[in-house]
């Protein structure tokens, strides 16, 4: 029968008595979606560590060789959004078994490449089952945590995005000393990532959907026995009888933010922050391995250690972000975040503009600090605003701004370093923390504990 006046109270009351309650096995839940990133780090990231073995080989142009490296953040742009509106349709779990199942053959397929050509390839379909993983993860998150907690998980995702990193530097660094065949270096570097994506589908084949998910599509009786293993709550709100449920429009989530001016604030927020971030990171440390070769500061092994320690780092950052957030808010570590990356790359420009480069690996040190604490929220910030019904959609949206500039800069900036030089380009970059710390200080309503329903 069609959803009765009713039966929607009921919807609410239920949502929001969900989102205020405590979920014993929330936190298990939260780090087994924060665990995935780990599989998006080491194939995003891993190939700008092998970069110079795949250029040493096939010798590809420096647009084809950006394309390679850029391939699954377009093919990410894709999966970001039909991956968010597939769960709004479908359901949270079963996006999440198909991401992991489609990134385990991919993965292994682009270690047997023969062809610059077909690593493009393998690594555009990659990206889509990498770029819908993340918005269903966060979609997890905000459902299965209460508020307050659900923001501090959320952001814990650029730690697990340092941890990631230094793994692949380290399973890099081993092959380098043992002196494996370059060749050898980046397919298995590569093929590697089908692990970890292999542990977490095993982990994850027993998770079940989200209760909030199942009472928005009308299924009170599953709703019911999902809430009673995860919470202990047997939902006595709701009626004992199914309901249907009009499938929301994909759109539909704009108008309905728009009625609201901190959600919408917030999410304006969101998109401009995720690519002001994605821009940042993509254009300056992406090639951080590449660029300290090119300026002398080390030999390729000495750069992956250096690299590797910057990201130990990183990750420091990454975890002490989060746990900042309930004492100063959203607002306060994203204007934090960004301060401290202005300044970092207009010292990193300087630094290499005079020759003084010593100071570099000192300004990406503190821009890497920087960067983790303002990528931190800018995914958990439109995702937790946004109304459940349309929260695989509005996610996975705002992951499309973090896509597309990592996708254009990537490809792009090989090209940018060659025309305007090292100095200027780097120097260029200083314009996305400006944006996006100008975007914190006027835009951004503080949204830590928001609830909407």
């Amino acid at each position: 029968m069609p959803v009765a006046a009713s039966s929607q109270a009921a919807m609410d009351g239920a949502v929001r008595h969900l989102v205020s309650k405590y979920n014993p096995k929330g936190n298990r839940i939260g780090w087994l979606m924060m665990a995935s990133i780990l599989v998006e780090a080491w194939d995003l990231y891993s190939i700008a560590f092998v970069l110079i073995f795949i250029k040493q080989q096939f010798n590809p142009d420096p647009l084809l060789l950006g394309l390679a490296a850029a391939g699954t953040q377009g093919g990410a742009l894709i999966g970001a959004l039909i991956g968010g509106w597939l769960a709004d349709r479908i359901g949270r779990r079963v996006m999440f078994l198909a991401t992991m199942i489609l990134f385990i053959v991919l993965a292994l397929t682009q270690a047997f490449v023969p062809s610059v050509e077909w690593l493009v390839v393998v690594r555009l379909l990659l990206g889509v089952p990498l770029g819908s993983d993340i918005s269903n993860g966060y979609t997890y998150i905000m459902e299965s945590m209460p508020k307050g907690e659900r923001e501090v998980m959320g952001n814990r995702w650029q730690f697990m995005f340092a941890i990631g990193q230094v793994l692949t530097l380290a399973v890099v660094a081993i092959f380098l000393v043992t002196q494996l065949d370059p060749e050898l270096i980046w397919r298995v570097t590569l093929g590697l990532g089908a692990l970890p994506a292999l542990i977490i589908l095993v982990m994850r084949h027993d998770l079940p959907e989200t209760a909030v998910w199942l009472i928005r599509r009308g299924r009170f009786r599953e709703a019911k026995q999902v809430s009673k293993g995860m919470f202990g709550d047997n939902l006595d709100m709701l009626p004992d009888q199914d309901v249907e449920v009009p499938h929301p429009s994909a759109t539909e989530f704009l108008a309905d933010t728009r009625k609201d001016p901190i959600r919408w604030r917030a999410t304006i927020y969101g998109w401009i922050a995720c690519f002001c971030q994605g821009s940042e990171f993509s254009t300056f440390a992406f090639y951080l391995p590449v660029l300290f070769v090119m300026v002398g500061v080390s030999s390729v092994l000495g750069t992956n250690l250096v690299t590797m320690a910057l990201y130990v780092i990183a990750a420091i950052s990454g975890w002490v972000g989060p746990l900042l957030t309930p004492k100063i808010g959203q607002r306060g570590i994203s204007i934090a975040g960004f301060a401290i990356v202005l300044v970092s790359l207009l010292v990193a420009g300087w630094a290499l503009h005079t020759g003084h480069t010593a100071l570099l690996p000192f300004a990406a040190a503190a821009m890497l600090w920087g960067h983790y604490w303002d990528a931190s929220n800018c995914m958990t910030i439109p995702t937790v605003v946004a109304r459940p019904q349309y929260r695989g959609t509005a996610s996975g949206f705002a992951y499309i701004f973090v896509k597309l500039p990592s996708f254009l800069a990537i490809f792009l900036f090989p090209k940018v370093f060659e025309t305007i030089g090292q100095a200027n380009a780097t120097l260029s970059v200083a314009i996305f923390p400006l944006v996006g710390l100008l975007a914190a200080i006027f835009i951004l309503p503080e949204i830590y504990g928001y609830e909407q329903d």
